[in-house]
């Protein structure tokens, strides 16, 4: 079935100077260009210090001039190692803006990984922040070429911005896509710049912003729709370098603008409610969810806090951003309408995808391209359905989908969205054991509310009313109340394999 897109769903909720305001650019260096036109003296990033547009223009110069100076030429890659900060910012922007392209490779990756990726991606150059020293040393002495950010933006050389096109590579970005496996999914300029357009849509206002960064920038959601959508509004950015710092440094910061995964947005929650003050304070408008599921209890809790929270959709391959939801109070189970100019459709459940916004490939993994494709359609391996809005709906993943003994499949994530409307249940997982059986991890400021005996029991009677709505074969028969959260990935996803019933 093909998706109907509407090209101008958004507009209505946009006003029509910042819809003006939302234009094309093929590459990040022609965005950059021009952003720093309009803004050169405003604030664009808050690490340790403010640095205006002008000044990390000036310092992603000297990343280019070391780059030229070293022979690195247009078309090569450049690996980062390095944790969020200003220097990342400023090697990230003076590589792709010299023609070269950047494998963005996380922190926690072990250094026989690093040194692994730098061979495998064929990067020309490591750069690496002191976090990171130790392990750059270790590829070094195998023959990487490794240079410190410290010793790149100390040096004088500079260059100055490459013309590229929207086809010319831009980033790697390491993703688990459809199999599980880590992979790098190649994004072309073109690829990045439509995600970071997209960014753009569903808000009344968007241009000279205040950002926040919190998620990691080696991910495709911290990356575009945080980084670099924040440099294309002419907003400013602050980085949050250690999470235990992120509401004291909101309350001195004062964002407009969050980028969240849902489990982050549930503790900032959980703690407004603990200390009977909104924690992320009275200049946040918006919060932008996504990467994991997003309840409906966090789209209107956050409303009654006068926060808009707007769950979204998206994959490193698809360049992060594939829906947004601007109408989420109304329709809060939905990740939102479709971004303008892809094409989507859904075949036997799953959601296939074409668009500019699309990967080039995995790099050097032939057999996981052939997997991850039919006949030019990209598959997400995601379950999807959309209603006569033409608002899209994530109902879980195929490879997780659970044949029960009888032949009949469920999607565990469909079931779990059902359990995890029940406002006392922050988490739930699905899984077949010898029978069918649910965790739930309760939401601790809801369970204070209660004016219960048995708060288990309380829980278990709200699950089995649920359970009771659902078709027989797909009622859970054995029910756990965690007293820890679950295990979850470094992006805050609940990982299925590693949470056996407590």
């Amino acid at each position: 079935m093909q998706i109907r897109i509407d090209e101008h769903v958004f507009d209505k909720y946009c006003s029509s100077e910042t819809l003006a305001r939302i234009v094309d650019y093929d590459s990040v260096s022609a965005m950059w260009s021009a952003v720093l036109k309009e803004h050169a003296d405003d604030p664009a990033v808050s690490d340790r210090g403010v640095r205006t547009f002008a000044e990390t223009e000036a310092d992603a110069a000297r990343v280019r001039g070391f780059l030229k100076s070293s022979g690195i030429d247009r078309g090569s890659r450049v690996a980062l190692y390095m944790v969020n900060s200003y220097s990342f910012v400023c090697s990230f922007l003076g590589i792709v803006t010299s023609g070269a392209s950047a494998v963005l490779l996380p922190p926690q990756l072990p250094q026989e990984a690093v040194f692994g990726c730098c061979m495998k991606y064929g990067a020309s150059l490591l750069i690496f922040d002191e976090a990171g020293e130790e392990k750059a040393a270790f590829a070094a002495e195998r023959g990487v070429k490794t240079a410190s950010a410290a010793s790149v933006l100390a040096q004088d050389a500079s260059a100055p911005v490459c013309e590229c096109g929207s086809k010319d590579p831009c980033v790697i970005i390491f993703t688990g896509g459809t199999s599980g496996k880590s992979k790098g999914a190649l994004l072309s300029n073109g690829a990045v710049m439509r995600g970071v357009k997209n960014g753009c849509y569903g808000y009344e206002e968007v241009f000279s912003q205040r950002y926040f960064l919190i998620l990691p920038l080696t991910h495709v959601f911290g990356l575009i729709r945080n980084l670099l959508t924040s440099l294309y509004t002419g907003s400013v950015l602050h980085i949050c370098r250690n999470p235990k710092d992120m509401f004291r440094e909101i309350a001195e910061f004062r964002p407009t603008i969050l980028v969240l995964v849902p489990a982050l947005a549930e503790m900032a929650l959980a703690l407004s409610k603990q200390f009977g003050k909104n924690m992320l304070g009275s200049s946040v408008k918006a919060i932008i969810c996504g990467a994991a599921t997003v309840s409906p209890y966090l789209v209107e809790e956050y409303h009654k806090l006068g926060i808009a929270l707007y769950p979204g959709y998206g994959l490193t391959e698809s360049a992060n951003l594939v829906s947004g939801n601007p109408v989420s109070l109304r329709r809060p189970e939905s990740v939102g309408f479709p971004y303008p100019e892809q094409e989507l459709r859904i075949e036997d459940g799953e959601l296939w995808l074409k668009g500019p916004n699309m990967m080039e490939c995995y790099v050097q993994d032939d057999e996981e391209n052939r997997a991850a494709y039919t006949d030019g359609w990209f598959r997400t391996g995601d379950l999807a359905r959309v209603d006569e809005e033409g608002l899209l709906y994530i109902t879980g993943r195929i490879k997780e989908v659970i044949v029960l003994p009888s032949g009949e499949k469920i999607s565990p994530a469909e079931l779990e969205a059902e359990f995890n409307r029940i406002p006392v249940i922050a988490d739930s997982l699905v899984s077949l054991e010898d029978v069918l059986t649910l965790q739930v991890y309760p939401r601790a400021a809801e369970v204070k509310k209660l004016d219960a005996a048995d708060v288990n029991s309380y829980i278990t009677e709200k699950i089995n009313e649920v359970n009771a709505s659902l078709p027989s074969h797909a009622r859970v028969s054995r029910i756990v109340i965690r007293t820890s959260d679950f295990a979850r990935s470094p992006s805050m996803k609940i990982l299925r394999d590693k949470n056996k019933p407590e």
